[in-house]
């Protein structure tokens, strides 16, 4: 049966999407990331987290301003098709689909069943003590159980999945705001704060930043990755009530939430520890000095809750990515993954593509990245950041066509957020480049061999979007007289 999705989630829904997605497990850690890349310099830390987030933000009220105008099927894959064209929308939603979705998708998983094991560990249970909570096959077979759950449950009962996200992201919360308040005042009363925004730290070894490396631009990058995901949140505009005045507010709300708790997170772990610590040991020792030992061990848990909220997020992006394709006409056979079961008023043909390509992602990553002896040679990289590349890349040409057509938009809407938002592009692509383009790796020790993993993942990507090419069904068209109009919007 070929029909739209319901109207199934609010403003809630979609404000949990955005601060859901984007704070995974990443903020618990990117404290000592960016200390280090600082040198332990407090105000140079905040100003990262500041300038990474209004590059968020900007990118984010472009996006609610297209939002205002299109709702159809896809966020981003709508915007692009009404600003650049339905072929370009049509590869933006092949490789959200075949790529940007799954990967992350199953790096999530995981995570989640990775800090799920460090917490059932540290509860000391008989038996498990001894067990590999990154590559072990305990934990490979609790990420594929984690995928296979999330799918049901986005699947099978679209609305849990709802809820579940709602529930996760003020699970995820908790931790985060305690550690901004309590740490804030801990750190004042007991002089930590006022110490660590005096004082930088002179790092040796491993620790050592890079010669010539720019602190600031370091930090800023390790924020650009913290803060990716808030572009999923537009995958549910068709299935949220009154979209075009919810999805911007979810948007903008969101990226401001989501900026606010980094910021405040970060200062509060300042306060509850010496920069040398937090640099040394993470953000954990922050932790345990202030609430004690046992909330140290269960902060493991939720980092799991965590992971597991960013996770289900992104299966919700990755159950719709096919789907988001087909209903345009497009991709592999288009009638086959726009039929909505009547039932659960979901694309089941589209779901299961969508978790299989979240296993065959997965596969890649532990071959790529755990397993004892390399499985991909060069083409090892890190599936989890090196999307960014492309993502914001495809963004620009969106932004650009939406200057040239929005004609009847404000100036702020049609002038000052795209232009702000096509400058937080280029720096996230260079960003990306930087952190993985021109710091070399040993990729086979046993071979001694180097690569460039930015070069061999453009060329995946490259592939990729040529089979997406060759098996479109959609080449000649295929759009309906609503689509023809939708396109028309802007001109």
């Amino acid at each position: 049966m070929n029909q739209g999705f319901e109207r199934r989630y609010g403003l809630l829904t979609a404000i949990c999407m955005v601060v859901g997605i984007v704070i995974g497990s990443g903020v618990f850690f990117k404290a000592q990331t960016i200390l280090q890349a600082t040198n332990g310099n407090m105000p140079l830390g905040i100003l990262a987290w500041i300038i990474g987030g209004v590059i968020m933000l900007v990118c984010s009220l472009a996006f609610a301003t297209m939002a205002t105008k299109y709702e159809k099927v896809n966020g981003i894959v709508d915007y692009a098709e009404a600003t650049v064209g339905h072929k370009y929308a049509y590869f933006i939603g092949w490789f959200m689909t075949t790529i940007y979705y799954p990967t992350l998708t199953s790096v999530l998983a995981w995570l989640s069943a990775r800090y799920t094991l460090v917490f059932i560990q540290s509860c000391n249970p008989v038996g498990l003590k001894d067990l590999d909570p990154v590559t072990g096959p305990e934990c490979m077979v609790l990420t594929l159980f984690f995928l296979c759950a999330a799918y049901f449950v986005n699947a099978i009962s679209p609305r849990l999945a709802g809820k579940f996200q709602v529930a996760t992201t003020f699970i995820k919360l908790i931790p985060l705001i305690l550690m901004a308040v309590v740490g804030i005042i801990y750190g004042i009363a007991s002089g930590q704060l006022t110490e660590n925004f005096s004082n930088t730290v002179q790092l040796t070894g491993d620790m050592a930043n890079p010669v010539n490396v720019n602190p600031l631009f370091g930090a800023v990058v390790a924020t650009a990755f913290a803060y990716e995901g808030w572009i999923i949140a537009t995958s549910i505009n068709s299935e949220l009530k009154d979209a075009k005045k919810n999805l911007p507010k979810a948007l903008t709300i969101g990226a401001i939430i989501v900026m606010a708790v980094y910021i405040f997170y970060y200062v509060g772990v300042a306060g509850g520890a010496s920069n040398k610590d937090l640099i040394y040991s993470g953000a954990t020792v922050a932790f345990i000095n202030i609430f004690g030992n046992v909330f140290g061990n269960v902060l493991n848990l939720f980092i799991a809750i965590s992971c597991m909220g960013t996770m289900n997020g992104l299966m919700l992006g990755c159950t719709r990515g096919l789907y988001s394709v087909a209903a345009r006409g497009r991709g592999p056979s288009p009638q086959v993954y726009r039929q909505v079961d009547p039932e659960t008023n979901m694309s089941n043909n589209s779901a299961i593509v969508g978790l299989m390509l979240c296993a065959c992602w997965f596969v890649f990553f532990y071959g790529a990245n755990l397993a004892p002896n390399n499985w991909f040679g060069v083409f090892s990289f890190d599936s989890s950041e090196l999307t960014i590349v492309t993502i914001y890349g495809m963004y620009i040409p969106i932004f650009i066509k939406f200057i040239q057509k929005a004609t009847d938009m404000s100036t702020v809407q049609r002038y000052v957020w795209p232009i702000l938002a096509i400058c937080g592009s280029v720096f996230m692509v260079i960003a990306a480049i930087y952190a993985h383009g021109y710091k070399p790796y040993v990729i086979a020790k046993a071979a001694g061999s180097f690569a460039i993993p930015i070069v061999f993942y453009l060329i995946v990507f490259a592939v990729i979007m040529a089979i997406g090419m060759f098996i479109d069904k959609g080449k000649g068209g295929g759009e309906t007289e609503e689509e023809k109009e939708d396109e028309k919007t802007l001109g």
